[in-house]
C-alpha cells in the first residue's frame, strides 16, 4: 500500500490529496473485510464470563520458554516445579496455555518426561515435570498462552 504524503503546513488540501486519502481508507476497508478466519474464540473459565470472541488483532499470545535442570540424578517417578510470570502480558482473564517438554540435555531421561500444568492465572503459569526415567536431564517447557488482553 503506497504511503501518502503528508501536506506542509500552510499547503492548500487539493482535490488529488483528497482523492489519495479516500483511496487508502476505502483499501484499507477491503482489507478488513469480515471473515471467520479473523476471528479468536478464547474458552475463560472460572472468570465467570464463558467463551469470548474477539479479533484476532485484539487477543493476545505470548510464547514463553522455561528451562529445568536436574544437576544430580533423578529418580523416576519425580517431579521438578517451574514457573513463568506473564510480564507485561496484561491478559484480563486466565488464558489458555499448553506446554510442551524439550529435551534440551538429549538423554534418556529427558526424553521421557510429561509436563502438568497445576495453576494458571492471568499473570503467571506454574506447572512440574515428571521424569518417567532416572538420570540426569535438562528438560525445557516451551509454553504459547492465548488470551483476552487486558
Amino acid at each position: 500500500m503506497a504511503n501518502i504524503p503528508l501536506p506542509e503546513r500552510g499547503q492548500p488540501v487539493d482535490l488529488t490529496y483528497i482523492y489519495a486519502i479516500a483511496e487508502a481508507v476505502n483499501r484499507l476497508s477491503q482489507n478488513a473485510v469480515y471473515s471467520a478466519n479473523k476471528f479468536l474464540s478464547v474458552d475463560t473459565p472460572g472468570a465467570g464470563v464463558g467463551r469470548q470472541d474477539l479479533k484476532i488483532t485484539e487477543s493476545r499470545v505470548v510464547g514463553a520458554y522455561e528451562e529445568v535442570s536436574n544437576s544430580a540424578s533423578n529418580l523416576q517417578g519425580s517431579e521438578a516445579t517451574f514457573f513463568h510470570n506473564f510480564e507485561g502480558a496484561g491478559f484480563k482473564y486466565p488464558p489458555i496455555v499448553t506446554a510442551t517438554p524439550v529435551n534440551v540435555s538429549g538423554t534418556e531421561a529427558g526424553r521421557d518426561v510429561s509436563v502438568v500444568l497445576t495453576s494458571i492465572s492471568s499473570s503467571r503459569v506454574d506447572g512440574v515435570v515428571r521424569f518417567g526415567t532416572s538420570g540426569v536431564s535438562t528438560v525445557g517447557v516451551s509454553l504459547i498462552a492465548i488470551g483476552v488482553p487486558e
